[in-house]
């Protein structure tokens, strides 16, 4: 009499692969999402979001903000941009809940009868895009000469630095309205409206790229030293493969906290040139009415006009920020 069949682990784990008839079994494409998205739900990062209030009020306000801008033309009681919609007798309308307030605008209007509701959400997109765009070319400009002086070294390092150093002697502020102004003289009066978010763009872009530089810097220095760029080099890899596949993607963590960061910074740095009348026209900014035309509405008794779309942009850039220091902290791992 013979005892039990033992069955190898290798034996069961075949069987289980290939089914009970030999036959391979198959992960379908939803099977597939579903499996990676547990993965990302128990990873480490998502642990400490579901941790985080702050960082889950946060995530819930930036998705409000970017839903609402996105969906502007569809969630806007009126189209601000319109001039043929808007009338001038119900300039200075107060917000709906107040005494001589109308049911149709919500928030109010401006000086021009444009719904404040619709201005706000239709000027987010247009700060949203500005934000995005100019920390997308800075953290371009700063992660490639970042990556290039660390990884290279001497004199190209030395001067890159130098440059960085001169720049950050000055606020940003005062590069992007440098930046601007420049581009105002050169460019032909005519063309100033319709390419003034292009050089808002590349006057923010511009004045933020050192701290993308100076991070992917250090930590270039870190990892060229280690023994995988060592055995890249020693199996035939260019120098420019070694630094675009092998190294960049071991120093982009600090990068995409930065970029969150910055990202804030830059909306406000928006708002501010369109506070001094060189950024975006007043009419299309998110903060366009917390101008100083706004500043003497407020004075005068019409503060729906300034409050309300600053209102919006502390929310906006509040939220930003928060989710910024949640990931800085996430990501840190001193305080795992």
């Amino acid at each position: 009499m013979t005892g039990p069949r033992r069955v190898s682990r290798a034996s069961s784990k075949s069987g289980r692969r290939h089914g009970t008839h030999g036959a391979p079994v198959r992960r379908t494409g939803g099977s597939h999402l579903i499996a990676r998205a547990r993965r990302a739900w128990d990873s480490d990062l998502a642990w400490s979001f579901r941790q985080s209030p702050v960082a889950m009020l946060a995530a819930l306000l930036t998705l409000l903000c970017v839903g609402g801008a996105l969906f502007a033309p569809w969630l806007a009681p009126t189209n601000p941009f319109d001039s043929a919609a808007l009338n001038l007798s119900d300039g200075f309308t107060p917000p709906a809940w107040t005494e001589k307030g109308q049911a149709k605008y919500l928030l109010g209007t401006d000086d021009q009868g444009r719904d404040l509701l619709s201005t706000i959400l239709y000027g987010a997109r247009i700060s949203l895009a500005v934000g995005v765009a100019s920390v997308l070319l800075s953290m371009a400009m700063g992660v490639g000469l970042g990556l290039v002086a660390g990884y290279a070294g001497g004199r190209l390092d030395a001067f890159i630095m130098r440059v960085a150093d001169i720049q950050l002697s000055f606020p940003a502020i005062l590069i992007a309205l440098l930046i601007d102004g420049v581009a105002r003289i050169v460019l032909p009066r005519e063309t100033h409206d319709s390419i003034a978010v292009y050089v808002l763009i590349v006057a923010i872009g511009l004045s933020k790229w050192v701290d993308f530089a100076r991070t992917v810097r250090g930590s270039t220095l870190v990892e060229r030293q280690k023994e995988y760029v060592q055995a890249a080099r020693v199996i035939g890899r260019s120098q420019a493969s070694i630094m675009f596949r092998h190294v960049l993607p071991n120093v982009m963590g600090p990068v995409l906290v930065i970029a969150t960061i910055h990202l804030a910074l830059a909306i406000i740095t928006e708002a501010t040139l369109s506070f001094l009348g060189v950024g975006v026209p007043p009419h299309q900014a998110l903060a366009g009415h917390a101008d100083p035309v706004g500043n003497d509405f407020m004075l005068s008794g019409e503060w729906w006009i300034t409050v309300f779309p600053g209102a919006a942009l502390i929310v906006l850039v509040l939220s930003v920020n928060l989710l910024g220091d949640w990931l800085r902290d996430a990501l840190n791992p001193r305080l795992r």
